[in-house]
C-alpha cells in the first residue's frame, strides 16, 4: 500500500512537469524586461517509514521420509499395506520368505542348549579338579560363540519383517508377492507429512531480520489464496560463498494435508529500516560523480550536493545534504540556477486536490 502511495505521487508529480513545461514561455515584466521567474514544481521531504521486501523461494518436503528397502536378499511372501494407507510406527509392512533362516534358528539355539549343558556339567567337576581351568575357559567360551549365533540367526530372522520406522503415509507399490528382492530393491515410500519442512534462501543482507521461532507465511501457486503460517526451525551456521544466501527451514502444519513434498513455495519477509528522508527521483541533478538538488527558501533556489543511499521505485533515500522539512525543486531543475528566483509549485498540495491559493 506505501508502495503504491509513493507510483501514484510519482505519476503526479511528472503530470504537474508536464503542465510547468508547457506554460514556461517567456513573458514581459512589469518592470518591461522580458522574462520572469521560472516555474518549478517542489516537493517537501519527510522523513518515511522504509520497509525491505524480498520473495523467498523454498521447496517443500516431508517432515520424515524414507524409502523402504529390505535388508536381506529373499522372495516376498506377503505384502500388509495398501497404497495410500496411513500406518503408524512398527506396524508390518512386508514379509519375505524365510524357511532357510528359520531353520537356522532352531540349529543355533539346539548349539546353543548342548553347549551350556556340557558347560554347567564340567563345573559340576571344577571343585574335583576333574576338569582343568583351561578346558573350562574354553567351554565358557563355545557357549558365547553359540549365544552369539543364535542372535544373529534371531536378527536375520526379524529382517525378513520389514514394518513402518514411523507413522506415515505409504506410497506406490513397486513389488508383488513372489518377486525376489535385495537390498537395492524399493519396496514402497514412506512420508511423514503432518508438518512440512520448507527450506529456502535468504541473502546476506537479510541474515539479520530472520530468526528461530520467528512467524513466516508462506504460499503456493497451487492455493493462489491460501496462506500457510509457519515458524522458522533452524538457520544454517555457514552462508554459500557463491549466492552469500544462507539457507533457513521454517515447519508448517500440515493437518489437512494439502502440501505434498516437492511443491515449490514463496515467503515474503521484511526488513524495516526505520524512518529516513525520501526524496523524488526527479529532484536529483547528476554532475560527474556528484548528486545534487535545488532547494527552494522564500522564493530562492538553492544548489546543494546530497549524498544518495538506496533507490525504491520513483525515489532515492537522502543519507546527507537535506534535512526534513525542506523544499527541493522535482521538474523543471533545468531551468533554474543556483541563487537565482523561482515561482515553485507545490506537488503535495496538488495532489492533494487543491491549489497554492487554497482553492
Amino acid at each position: 500500500m506505501k508502495m503504491r502511495k509513493l507510483i501514484m505521487t510519482t505519476i503526479m508529480i511528472a503530470g504537474l512537469a508536464l503542465i510547468v513545461a508547457c506554460g514556461d514561455e517567456p513573458q514581459n515584466r512589469p518592470d518591461g524586461g522580458w522574462g520572469s521567474a521560472p516555474k518549478v514544481v517542489t516537493q517537501r521531504i519527510e522523513l518515511r517509514p522504509l520497509v525491505d521486501e524480498i520473495e523467498a523461494l523454498g521447496t517443500a518436503k516431508a517432515n520424515e521420509s524414507v524409502e523402504i528397502r529390505p535388508r536381506i536378499s529373499s522372495l516376498v511372501t506377503r505384502i500388509l499395506f495398501e497404497e495410500g494407507q496411513f500406518v503408524e510406527q512398527g506396524d508390518l509392512l512386508l514379509e519375505l520368505e524365510n524357511s532357510e533362516i528359520v531353520a537356522g534358528l532352531a540349529l543355533a539355539e539346539a548349539s546353543l542348549s548342548e553347549s551350556r549343558s556340557l558347560h554347567n556339567r564340567s563345573r559340576e567337576l571344577e571343585s574335583t579338579q576333574a576338569i582343568s581351568a583351561s578346558s573350562l575357559e574354553a567351554l565358557h567360551a563355545q557357549v558365547k560363540v553359540d549365544e552369539a549365533n543364535v542372535e544373529a540367526a534371531r536378527a536375520k530372522l526379524r529382517n525378513t519383517r520389514l514394518r513402518a520406522p514411523f507413522s506415515g503415509r505409504i506410497g506406490l507399490r513397486r513389488v508383488s508377492p513372489g518377486s525376489f528382492v535385495n537390498t537395492d530393491t524399493i519396496i514402497t515410500t514412506l512420508d511423514d507429512v503432518s508438518v512440512i519442512k520448507l527450506d529456502f534462501s535468504v541473502p546476506e543482507t537479510f541474515v539479520n531480520v530472520v530468526n528461530e521461532d520467528m512467524k513466516i507465511v508462506a504460499h503456493s501457486l497451487v492455493f493462489p489464496d491460501r496462506e500457510f503460517s509457519g515458524t522458522v526451525a533452524s538457520i544454517d551456521t555457514r552462508l554459500d560463498p557463491v549466492s552469500r544466501a544462507v539457507e533457513v527451514r521454517a515447519v508448517i502444519p500440515n493437518g489437512d494435508g494439502l502440501l505434498k513434498p516437492g511443491m515449490f513455495m514463496t515467503v515474503d519477509l521484511q526488513r524495516d529500516r526505520g524512518d529516513v528522508l525520501l526524496a523524488p527521483e526527479q529532484a536529483i541533478v547528476p554532475e560527474g560523480s556528484r548528486q545534487y538538488v535545488f532547494v527552494v527558501s522564500e522564493g530562492i533556489a538553492e544548489k546543494r550536493r546530497v549524498q544518495l543511499g538506496r533507490r525504491i521505485p520513483g525515489y532515492v533515500v537522502v543519507s546527507d545534504g537535506l534535512a526534513v522539512g525542506e523544499t527541493v525543486v522535482t521538474a523543471g531543475t533545468h531551468k533554474v540556477r543556483d541563487g537565482a528566483p523561482v515561482e515553485s509549485f507545490d506537488a503535495s498540495i496538488a495532489v492533494s486536490g487543491t491549489t497554492p491559493d487554497g482553492r
